[in-house]
């Protein structure tokens, strides 16, 4: 990484929140299509849709004005499995998604796809997209000042055969930027031990495990994912509040929670920004790190996600700073590259003096 120099200041001395340095461990590439791509897709491809005019395409993809709601939330999803027809979309839509973080000034991405989601609408094999994707992000890092690394996603409503797949698949490909493992999906109807023995094989065989656990679900879940499936972050997680012996637990094992909090709006998880419990879980001293989810679905930025933070949840510039420290030292990297990487981001964000 390049030289860590002092933040920008904008015209009121305030530091520029987009020109922090910053790391998003909790990213979905398909939830990251510009809308753009999608209308070119759609076109080039001759799909049938109401309107390939960008905001006619945007209902169909963002989350708007509707009510909040899980369901409809991952509704999104299954409209954006059609975007995937050729090998050149799918690399579109990877180089994209780590080209749109590269220009928020994320600076270490960790960027989850579902090789289920790209591949089954179109037949193409598994190791087929996950070759092309680890291909495109790969060239994305060497146009952009951006370390990329990527988590291979199971849905919770797969069968234990697919499981198995992608879990070897990822270890397959750990030499070409894959680092860990994701279970994510509908907790409320699907529980996460059948997956057990996938995830731990996984951990044994060098991935990391990451587990999307306390969101729709509550604390029990969470627990469930850090103590049978090993899970060293948690994805959202922000249920655990509700349960003080699960807070325990994180804390113990130094478990980092990956929050995304306009994600948990549009969810219907927490019902008003200042009801969030990110605030709590900073005081709690919760490792925590702060997230985008899904840009393009929840029409957000990294940017965005600290300003709502600040603004509504009166958290503090420090508090930011720190868990951007917090995401470098939970990253699904060698001891060695996450020490480094957490130095250099205490020097870049000036928090060396604070300690």
């Amino acid at each position: 990484m390049a030289e860590a120099r002092r933040l920008p200041e904008t015209h009121d001395g305030q530091v520029s929140l987009h020109a922090l340095p910053k790391i998003d461990l909790h990213r979905h590439l398909e939830g990251s299509l510009r809308l753009q791509t999608l209308a070119d897709i759609a076109e080039k491809n001759g799909f049938d849709l109401p309107s390939y005019a960008i905001e006619d395409l945007r209902p169909f993809v963002t989350v708007t004005d509707e009510p909040p709601d899980f369901h409809r939330f991952l509704a999104k999803f299954e409209f954006l499995r059609r975007f995937y027809p050729s090998r050149e979309a799918v690399q579109r839509v990877a180089y994209e998604a780590v080209d749109d973080a590269a220009e928020d000034n994320v600076k270490y991405l960790e960027l989850r796809f579902n090789p289920v989601a790209l591949a089954r609408a179109q037949g193409f094999p598994l190791e087929a997209v996950v070759d092309w994707v680890c291909e495109a992000v790969a060239r994305a890092q060497e146009d952009r000042d951006i370390t990329a690394n990527l988590i291979v996603q199971i849905g919770r409503e797969e069968d234990i055969e697919t499981a198995w797949a992608l879990a070897n698949l990822a270890i397959r490909y750990r030499d070409r930027g894959i680092v860990g493992l994701d279970l994510a999906g509908d907790e409320k109807r699907y529980p996460a031990r059948p997956f057990r023995d996938v995830f731990r094989y996984a951990r044994d065989e060098g991935l990391h495990v990451t587990i999307h656990a306390g969101e729709a679900g509550g604390p029990q879940n969470v627990a469930e994912a850090v103590e049978e499936l090993g899970a060293e972050r948690v994805g959202h997680g922000v249920r655990s509040v509700e349960d003080s012996s699960v807070l325990r637990l994180l804390r113990e094992r130094s478990v980092t929670l990956e929050v995304c909090p306009t994600s948990n709006i549009q969810t219907g998880i927490v019902e008003r920004l200042w009801h969030h419990p990110l605030p709590d879980l900073l005081a709690l001293r919760i490792p925590v790190s702060i997230n985008t989810d899904d840009p393009s679905v929840s029409d957000t930025t990294l940017t965005d996600e600290y300003r709502i933070a600040m603004a509504a949840m009166r958290v503090s510039l420090d508090q930011i700073k720190e868990s951007i420290v917090t995401a470098a030292e939970a990253s699904f990297q060698p001891a060695e590259d996450r020490q480094q990487l957490a130095s250099w981001f205490r020097t870049a964000l000036g928090l060396n003096n604070h300690h």
